[in-house]
């Protein structure tokens, strides 16, 4: 499978252009032969947002009519796509509307799933933002089993791992790291796949926002946090790599045949991991 990894910027509140950056990246994308192409946080809306209802205005539902512009251009081209957007969702209860940092993961035949934010940092639209109530899950596109994360959930090994156990050979993160977050940048997703065995995605927006700056250095890695491809800039650039997604899939790992072998879910000791809860200390 070629995996495209898309590093842009953002025009906030301005989803007509954000829109067609989409759609001529996805057409870029298609040229080369990726089947996969994951863009960052955001990436629909802009996250630099100052008040929630400023935000709220910019939020969408799944059924808005961006998403069939979306969809229509995936299933002409024949690929998938995950991108970040603020959800929208009306409340039953009160009438109040509820509104996430979601990440969607969509394809020719249309939405597949998503996810909403779950890790908070006090940073941009997520100071406002509800927390995600979706468990984290595995998707299908094609061959490949897709789990979806957004920026500071990385930053977290537990649901990087869940995703993990639950079978995903690619963990699609998108994400808007600010410079002050370059470190994150450089060593985390490299971290993941290496901890998982699995194949990470981070794609990073570049730009300025309401005074950020954003560090992009966006990354593909593969199984024991090989980096396939990334850039230590913040330029506007497709990141690709060609992975075989049964390396991901075969945990076991022989370094020197019979003499030095790890598997890196067969050797856990879960019994021993009590203290990660520390409401049970």
């Amino acid at each position: 499978m070629l995996l495209a990894c898309v590093q842009t910027d953002i025009r906030l509140g301005d989803i007509s252009h954000n829109l067609q950056t989409i759609l001529a990246t996805v057409d870029a994308a298609a040229d080369r032969g990726a089947e996969l192409v994951v863009f960052p946080e955001c990436m629909l809306t802009g996250y630099g947002f100052d008040t929630r209802d400023e935000a709220m205005g910019q939020a969408r539902s799944l059924d808005d009519d961006v998403f069939a512009q979306i969809h229509d251009k995936l299933a002409s081209k024949k690929l998938f796509a995950t991108f970040g957007f603020l959800e929208r969702e009306a409340n039953n209860l009160d009438g109040e509307s509820r509104l996430f940092n979601a990440s969607v993961l969509t394809g020719p035949e249309g939405v597949v799933g998503h996810y909403r934010k779950v890790h908070l940092p006090h940073l941009g639209v997520d100071r406002f933002v509800d927390r995600g109530d979706i468990p984290y899950r595995v998707l299908p596109a094609n061959d490949a089993r897709v789990g979806l994360a957004i920026c500071y959930d990385c930053s977290f090994p537990e649901p990087m791992r869940v995703l993990a156990l639950k079978g995903a050979d690619i963990i699609a993160l998108g994400t808007n790291w600010p410079v002050a977050a370059a470190r994150t940048a450089e060593i985390v997703p490299s971290a993941r796949s290496m901890e998982n065995h699995l194949f990470f995605v981070a794609a990073n927006r570049v730009g300025v926002e309401r005074g950020f700056r954003f560090c992009g250095r966006s990354s593909i890695c593969g199984p024991d946090g090989v980096v396939l491809a990334h850039t230590t800039g913040d330029e506007e650039t497709i990141l690709y790599a060609d992975v075989d997604l049964a390396q991901a899939r075969n945990k076991r790992i022989e370094r020197t045949p019979g003499a030095h072998v790890i598997d890196r879910f067969a050797d856990r000791c879960p019994s021993f991991y009590q203290g990660l809860d520390r409401d049970q200390e």
